[in-house]
């Protein structure tokens, strides 16, 4: 190539690079669509003392869609089976230990970018009495590959509940 061209070209590539880096990064709403694998639930309670309530290797996911939907599932990488090997004839106990170990709520959501802020607002769970609720978490970290969330407010007075998540690939 010619002297000229290959300085045209590294030029032209000079500018594509710093409109690049004068982009204004993406906003928060921008960056959380997407699906979230659920890597593990971390509460601390009071005290300082920490839970994870859906054991230390959870599964789960966490949905965002762009028009402003969610759906979110954790739940214990033990969770029992049922005996019966049918959902509608499990033994109180055996539902009451799937009950305590797994969660599923949906509805829409919102973010609040000054205040680095997600909101749910539940349209249903699986522990209805989140049902028409506003749950506001903080958003600690988000990036291209991880998303940790914290909802400061964990029901029953328990403590603060952190959730880390994995992006899809």
């Amino acid at each position: 190539m010619k002297p000229r061209i290959i300085a045209a070209v590294w030029f032209a590539l000079g500018l594509s690079a710093g409109a690049a880096s004068a982009q204004p990064a993406s906003s928060l709403k921008e960056q959380i669509v997407g699906t979230w694998n659920f890597v593990v639930a971390e509460v601390t309670a009071p005290d300082g003392k920490k839970s994870f309530p859906f054991g230390e290797t959870p599964k789960g996911i966490l949905i965002f869609t762009a028009d402003g939907r969610f759906a979110q599932i954790h739940v214990a990488g033990d969770v029992p089976k049922i005996a019966s090997n049918n959902r509608l004839t499990g033994t109180s106990e055996e539902y009451a230990a799937i009950m305590k170990r797994s969660l599923s709520v949906f509805g829409t959501w919102t973010v609040d970018e000054a205040n680095k802020t997600v909101t749910y607002n539940i349209a249903s769970s699986s522990f209805p009495n989140w049902e028409g609720e506003a749950q506001t978490r903080n958003i600690d970290k988000l990036t291209a590959e991880e998303f940790v969330n914290t909802n400061p407010n964990v029901a029953g007075g328990r403590g603060s509940a952190s959730n880390f998540y994995k992006r899809v690939k």
